[in-house]
């Protein structure tokens, strides 16, 4: 019956093959009133508190938003929500529409788990990466925003249409427009789910009283492994827990807009003194197909391989990062000081990358390391060279009219200009190093120039040494020539 082509039964009207059809696929239960009934017997999974609540919100409510923590089946949710909507209603009636910020989030996330759901239930139909089909009709999709335009929303028509955006915080305000035209009658449902990252974003926006959404804010807090809500393991296995939460307590800092939006699952505060401000950094995390062309080395030219080096001292790690052009490929980090270590370690990923810089902060050990590096570089017999530059943030900028030091103009030109502008492309740089990023402030000293906050008052105030993200800058620093040293 899966398979069945019912648009072959349309010619028939009264008691029609269509009616019979339609008749033998139609929901054996009224399973619209009890989500949580259907996703039990249908599939035989369990769903936790919070989950029953927001799959009833989308029941009773036209417009459900869902800033949530981290680890909280989310997506789980999203998809059985798909499922049970589908399934629910009598088949060529009902329709879903899904959304996220990337094809790759709609396909490996959302739709996985839609797939998953479709295969334990047996449900009606065949899906696929993005489609869910009856015979020859469509009855649901999921695309990402770049694949949205006027006529796409247009010829979607059925009585009750289900419109999921996942991912949600990085959902442009175009699209949730056009996902506004396909709810117009009293039937249709908006389900907006993800992490509250951006206080800018048009998700924000809805999560706010007033906003005529029905808003349901989840925190690490509320979760079972928090609450003590009986949970059978393996769904306990998947939420997040005390380890990864007390962990990004100690990395982050409580006061870290990443810890606000992944641990307590609200939105953070606008940080007017945030030298690199989280929503330019997201920005660049998700790049689009143009922008990511527009970062691109012509052809006829080199691309770039540095490596930015940052020699951990006193009990902070070592770490290097690499990019190639524009894009920041790999991190490699060692809780050693050992100059002999860190060379061997540098030289390993220079051989990696064929890298042809390193930037190294020579403040400290680091000018020891350098020298050493140099001399083994210049030993190695390589097939290409390589530049060793040192870089001592603590001496006088390049610009002195506008910067106190060389940190505040490297933290400013690269970390915040980079970041407004586009110019690099941060989707493989973890949340350690994003949540160091955004971390430091700045402020206009009384000569009028800026000034970042120091590296020791940094580690005071967030709990550790912005290590990775200097080492992130620093594989994008292109300074004078002064600094260079060949090897």
């Amino acid at each position: 019956m899966s398979e069945l082509d019912l648009s072959m039964f349309r010619g028939f009207r009264g008691a029609s093959l269509w009616d019979e059809a339609a008749e033998l696929l139609a929901p054996s239960k009224d399973w619209m009133g009890d989500p949580r009934g259907w996703v039990n017997e249908k599939l035989g999974e369990h769903l936790w508190s919070r989950q029953v609540e927001i799959m009833e919100a989308v029941r009773d409510n036209r417009h459900v938003a869902v800033p949530s923590c981290h680890e909280s089946g989310k997506s789980f949710t999203a998809a059985r929500a798909v499922a049970w909507w589908l399934d629910a209603h009598p088949p060529g009636t009902a329709f879903a529409v899904t959304t996220a910020p990337t094809g790759a989030q709609v396909r490996a996330i959302l739709w996985r788990e839609i797939n998953r759901a479709h295969a334990k239930g047996q449900l009606f139909g065949r899906t696929n990466q993005t489609e869910w089909w009856l015979g020859k009709e469509m009855v649901a999709f999921g695309r990402k925003p770049s694949e949205y335009n006027t006529e796409a929303f247009q010829g979607i028509h059925a009585q009750y249409v289900l419109v999921v955006i996942d991912e949600a915080n990085g959902v442009p305000r175009p699209l949730w427009d056009a996902a506004e035209t396909l709810v117009a009658n009293e039937s249709g449902r908006v389900l907006a789910i993800g992490n509250p990252d951006d206080p800018s974003s048009y998700f924000a926006e809805v999560s706010k009283p007033g906003s005529g959404w029905k808003v349901m804010h989840i925190s690490a807090f509320d979760t079972p492994a928090f609450t003590g809500e009986p949970c059978p393991p393996d769904v306990l296995a998947q939420l997040i827990g005390p380890t990864w939460v007390e962990e990004r307590r100690e990395r982050w800092g409580e006061t870290s807009p990443l810890y606000i939006s992944k641990v307590l699952g609200k939105f953070p505060p606008y940080a007017t003194d945030s030298v690199v401000p989280w929503g330019w950094v997201q920005e660049c995390q998700r790049l689009d197909a143009e922008e990511l062309q527009a970062l691109r080395t012509p052809l006829g030219h080199e691309v770039e391989s540095v490596i930015g080096l940052d020699v951990g001292a006193g009990g902070d790690h070592t770490v290097a990062w690499h990019r190639r052009g524009r894009t920041a490929t790999e991190k490699r980090t060692d809780h050693t000081a050992d100059p002999a270590a860190v060379v061997g370690l540098t030289m390993k990923f220079i051989r990696d990358t064929r890298a042809t810089v390193v930037n190294i902060d020579t403040i400290g050990i680091g000018w020891g390391v350098a020298g050493f590096l140099e001399r083994e570089i210049s030993e190695a017999g390589l097939s290409w060279s390589v530049d060793v530059v040192k870089v001592n943030v603590a001496e006088s900028p390049s610009d002195r009219e506008h910067y106190l030091n060389l940190r505040a103009e490297v933290w400013w030109e690269v970390g915040r200009e980079n970041s407004r502008l586009h110019r690099w492309d941060l989707s493989k740089v973890d949340d350690d190093t994003v949540a160091q990023l955004i971390a430091p402030k700045y402020k206009i000293a009384r000569n009028g120039l800026v000034q970042v906050e120091k590296k020791e008052d940094l580690r005071a105030r967030i709990g550790r040494s912005p290590d990775d993200a200097d080492a992130l800058l620093l594989c994008y620093f292109d300074p004078p020539r002064e600094f260079w040293g060949a090897a």
